[in-house]
């Protein structure tokens, strides 16, 4: 999907999100989600249950981890949030233990069937639930207002989304001129062989684009899964592994791996899986990174 298009969705997501809020009867605060679902919330939250370290990582950056009472197994960020209580994971999530943390405010996102699995029965006894979705960088700056918004701290998401997408254009800013290499973001492993990589459509895949780089590999869909002969056919310019150092040597080090023009010429890099995996504002942290990196004489002067 070309960038521009991508931007004008993102745009989209953003207004819709923006435009349906209003002012209940009361002082409720009344908006709608990623979903279209209208939310009502009567008072701002005190009890919040985030569902993904992306959704907690949106409140806690918004100042209101200690209004967190809930998250989910793998949430590993902030610091502190590892002494929240949990309620669920991978194996799905119990309406049981988000109902015994007695929330005023449910934010998921619609993966691992959170969002089936707990917005039907919160509704039921009355608990306002938020669905988020981070499908491109407009979503993610979306969702800070959005939840900002929720939480009675709009005026604060909407600083933190201002100076995000500040950030975002200064970048855009220096890599304009820049010649735009083909580069390829190794996102995980499958046992299969299969390698899981970033793609058009999605919140990582526009940030690679942001960051001043192009897609080496063209026509990937939906299903994130390549193959390792048709990456060595990409032979990409830039390669990129989201993990450590010690995964992308073992990777780079196999047979035809080595050979590649990015591994020969030293432009196989890693990048931190917490910036390019977790839509967020850590994600803006990631394309400053990246970008640095890919372009260092246009970040040559701080005050270019």
């Amino acid at each position: 999907m070309p960038r521009r298009q991508w931007l004008r969705q993102g745009a989209a997501a953003a207004l819709a999100c923006a435009l349906p809020q209003a002012r209940a009867q009361g002082g409720a605060v009344v908006l709608h989600d990623a979903l279209g679902r209208r939310v009502e919330i009567a008072a701002p939250p005190q009890r919040i249950v985030s569902i993904f370290a992306s959704n907690t990582e949106l409140v806690a950056s918004l100042g209101l981890l200690d209004r967190v009472v809930g998250v989910e197994d793998f949430t590993r960020f902030p610091p502190g949030v590892e002494r929240i209580p949990k309620v669920g994971g991978r194996l799905g999530f119990s309406v049981d233990a988000v109902v015994a943390r007695r929330p005023d405010l449910v934010i998921v996102t619609p993966a691992r069937q959170a969002a089936h699995q707990l917005v039907d029965p919160m509704e039921r006894i009355g608990v306002p639930v938020i669905v988020l979705l981070s499908r491109t960088l407009d979503e993610v700056m979306g969702n800070l207002r959005l939840v900002g918004l929720a939480t009675g701290v709009a005026a604060r998401g909407q600083a933190l989304a201002a100076a995000l997408q500040q950030r975002l254009q200064a970048v855009d800013r220096r890599v304009a001129a820049q010649r735009r290499p083909r580069a390829l973001m190794v996102t995980g492993r499958l046992g299969n062989g299969m390698l899981l990589v970033a793609r058009p459509g999605t919140y990582t895949g526009e940030a690679m684009l942001r960051a001043g780089s192009r897609f080496a590999l063209d026509g990937l869909g939906t299903v994130p899964q390549v193959s390792p002969e048709a990456v060595l056919a990409a032979d990409p310019d830039v390669l990129l592994f989201a993990g450590t150092r010690e995964g992308l040597q073992d990777l780079a080090g196999q047979r035809g791996w080595r050979d590649l023009r990015a591994v020969r010429e030293g432009r196989a890099t890693t990048v931190a899986r917490a910036e390019f995996l977790i839509p967020g504002p850590r994600t803006f942290d990631g394309i400053e990174a990246f970008s640095r990196w890919l372009h260092p004489a246009a970040w040559a002067k701080e005050n270019a």
